[in-house]
């Protein structure tokens, strides 16, 4: 039964195959999947079918993009190489080098495993710059992995639940921005929505009851707004087609939940595509639409004039009827279409009906090779993944030049990001900026349409300020200007990182002896492959490496090797006449105190405490281990002030603990946490967030617990939230 569904599934992709590819290239295609059945015999998948039915599928996506025949048989041999018996050399002997490299780039992209929560950033990073590099050699081995992906995105319910969410946030976080920007809609918006699925899973239902409730309204409203269009516009542009389509789940989740939107105040749920046969058609269709709607104020965009990044191309004008629904229509040429749905893969496509020439192939795929030189520069594969979740996503507005060059940044750029898009130089010697002829601030954002010029000093070795690291939107231009320092100020850096580390050493209560700190800042240097302590400052002066990623590693280190003193317990006499107190504490020789818990520590019961006499305010209550308790209790200043005090045996209060959250910034991740704690029944009662400049963000978490390991449980909860770094209390 299973051989015959197996075969079915090929016939028909077959039939599809032999529409668009000649005998010879057929003959290959069939060589590859009988090479990949017989070497995948016996093998299945988690859902319990025959594991060719995933490079099959692959293949399918493959095909329905238009990719050459090269590319479907390495899709149907991509897994036979890692899975099987049979090897690379097999291959390249029996199918060519080419597919051959395209297997091979593909097995690798798949190979980082991903061990600790210590390096699985860094493993990411190193994952996403092999990527990045198979793409430059041959962009086809990136067209198959994403293929590869969807498949398995449409196939992970299979998977165990953590193993979603981790596969889920690589999809939304690596590879739909790189589809984006490779142009491939379909396959982009396809990833997104299965992503949020798994990710945000009570949101994606919520959006998907809204949809559905107004999907028969909408479709009405769809095709009668298409009806009449078509029937006014085919009087001006007789060979116009007229589509419809709804916004995608994903497209909805980000107005709603990062934008702050509810559901009907989306402007561009539906939308109408008009596709002409040339661009004077797309301006006169304009027109007309803007003489039957009323357009909504600046929901213009003429992407025609100045296309995307990924070369996409169209006119985009959201508009309002007597029904009182707004929608958006795109007008664009059938060149622009093809472009628009398949990208990069139309260059294969429809290659033998479009002229692509080598050089402007090579430019769509410049952005490849900048980011690679910029991680190089750097000597850090994590600002490929900041480049890629920050930079490929983002919507770009489109500047001129005062000499009328049209150049685009993502959305919220500063005049900095401006000019280190144009060129470093001209980033490194500015000075100043005019945007439409007056003078801004530098950290002004840019908007569409906007001249912008950039004030130079013709000074050299003035440079940057090490201010602009924190103003700077892109990576681009945060890589360029710490490959600057990194260049021109290594004393600078080095006095600058000795203070950074010194000041985070403070901040955690990190205290070594002079002997004891150069032997550990030694090893944090070797750690991270730094030849000298002075390349280590070096490094976190100009921003290669960042100290507070390091912080978790170097307190355990500290904790663990140095910090000896935090399990000696010093005590002093006292008297034995132990009262207990309505707070649950009991505190030695003093009867009906006012007790007062600090703020500095917030001890839980279950902590080991102490108490200090303060002057008019009763026993202040503090953990044993808290900064503000001498470490020697016998010699330090006023010893009588400090009483010994210990915990109820019958405590049932309530207290406030705070903890800090440090994460990874992805969507959903509040709502995930504020769930997990309304699940063990515990009140919030204040939140705060902090975004760092590393791409991270800080959560401050005050909530009620009984005691310490109330909160421990809390914690371990906490700590399973996929996105979650660290937790401090």
């Amino acid at each position: 039964m299973m051989t015959t569904d197996v075969n079915k599934l090929y016939s028909d992709l077959r039939k599809k195959i032999e529409a668009i590819h000649n005998k010879d290239e057929l003959i290959i295609i069939d060589k590859a999947f009988e090479t990949a059945n017989s070497f995948h015999q016996g093998q299945l998948r988690r859902s319990g079918e025959p594991y060719i039915i995933h490079p099959i599928a692959v293949a399918n996506i493959l095909v329905d993009l238009g990719m050459d025949y090269q590319s479907i048989v390495a899709a149907l041999l991509h897994d036979v190489v890692e899975d099987t018996d049979y090897t690379l050399q097999q291959l390249t002997e029996e199918f060519g080098e080419d597919v051959a490299i395209l297997v091979d780039g593909v097995t690798k992209l798949g190979k980082v495993q991903l061990n600790s929560r210590e390096t699985k950033e860094e493993q990411q990073a190193e994952n996403v710059r092999k990527m990045l590099l198979a793409m430059s050699k041959d962009i086809r081995v990136i067209i198959v992995k994403l293929a590869d992906r969807l498949h398995n995105m449409r196939t992970l319910e299979f998977v165990d639940p953590q193993k979603q969410r981790d596969k889920a946030l690589e999809t939304l976080e690596i590879f739909a921005p790189i589809s984006h920007r490779l142009g491939i809609r379909s396959v982009k918006e396809e990833l997104e929505d299965r992503a949020i699925r798994f990710l945000d899973p009570v949101a994606y239902a919520g959006i998907e009851e809204n949809l559905k409730n107004s999907s028969r309204s909408g479709n009405d409203f769809l095709e009668h707004t298409k009806e009449k269009i078509l029937e006014r516009v085919h009087q001006f542009v007789p060979n116009a087609q007229i589509s419809g389509r709804i916004k995608s789940v994903h497209g909805i989740y980000r107005k709603m939940y990062m934008q702050g939107k509810d559901f009907d105040q989306i402007f561009d749920i539906y939308a109408v595509r008009i596709i002409v046969d040339s661009v004077v058609d797309c301006y006169n269709c304009l027109g007309i639409i803007h003489d039957m709607y009323n357009p909504l104020p600046n929901r213009f965009k003429d992407y025609i004039s100045t296309p995307k990044p990924n070369m996409y191309q169209s006119l985009h004008t959201t508009v309002i009827g007597k029904e009182g629904v707004p929608f958006e229509v795109q007008i664009r040429t059938w060149d622009m279409h093809r472009t628009a749905e398949f990208g990069i893969a139309a260059h294969w496509k429809y290659k033998s009906g479009v002229t692509t020439t080598k050089q402007s192939f090579d430019d769509r795929l410049q952005w490849i090779r900048e980011m690679l030189e910029a991680q190089q520069e750097s000597g850090d594969a994590r600002e490929l993944v900041s480049s890629i979740k920050t930079d490929l996503i983002t919507d770009e507005v489109f500047v001129y030049t005062p000499k009328g060059d049209v150049v685009n940044v993502p959305q919220g750029s500063t005049v900095i990001d401006f000019a280190y898009a144009i060129h470093s130089a001209v980033g490194n010697r500015m000075t100043g900026a005019k945007v439409d002829g007056r003078i801004v601030p530098i950290d002004y954002v840019i908007k569409t349409g906007q001249i912008v010029e950039i004030l130079t000093s013709s000074q050299q070795g003035k440079g940057p300020s090490r201010d602009w690291l924190n103003i700077v939107k892109t990576s681009q231009a945060k890589s360029k200007i710490r490959n600057w320092f990194k260049k021109e100020k290594r004393e600078e850096n080095i006095v600058q990182g000795k203070e950074e580390v010194e000041r985070e050493f403070r901040r955690n209560y990190i205290r070594l002896s002079d002997e004891d700190y150069e032997k550990f800042i030694k090893r944090l240097a070797e750690r991270q492959r730094m030849e000298t302590v002075d390349d280590f400052y070096a490094a976190i002066g100009y921003g290669g490496v960042s100290i507070i990623r390091l912080m978790p590693y170097i307190k355990e280190e500290y904790q663990k090797n140095y910090d000896k003193s935090r399990f000696e317990v010093k005590t002093i006499p006292v008297r034995d006449n132990s009262k207990k107190n309505k707070d649950g504490v009991t505190v030695e020789g003093i009867d009906n105190c006012l007790i007062k818990f600090s703020q500095c520590c917030n001890p839980l019961p279950g902590d080991n405490i102490i108490g200090f006499i303060t002057r008019g305010h009763g026993v202040s209550i503090h953990k044993r281990d808290c900064t503000n308790v001498p470490k020697d209790l016998v010699n330090c200043a006023e010893p009588a002030r400090w009483v010994n005090a210990y915990w109820n045996g019958n405590v049932k209060e309530e207290y406030k603990a705070t903890l800090q959250l440090t994460c990874l910034s992805r969507v959903g991740l509040m709502a995930e946490i504020a769930t997990q704690v309304a699940n063990m029944r515990v009140n919030i009662t204040s939140i705060s967030t902090h975004d760092m400049k590393d791409g991270r963000t800080i959560v401050e978490l005050t909530v009620n617990v009984s005691g310490v390991d109330h909160l421990k449980n809390l914690i371990s909860r906490i700590e399973k939230i996929d996105g979650i770094l660290l937790v401090e209390r």
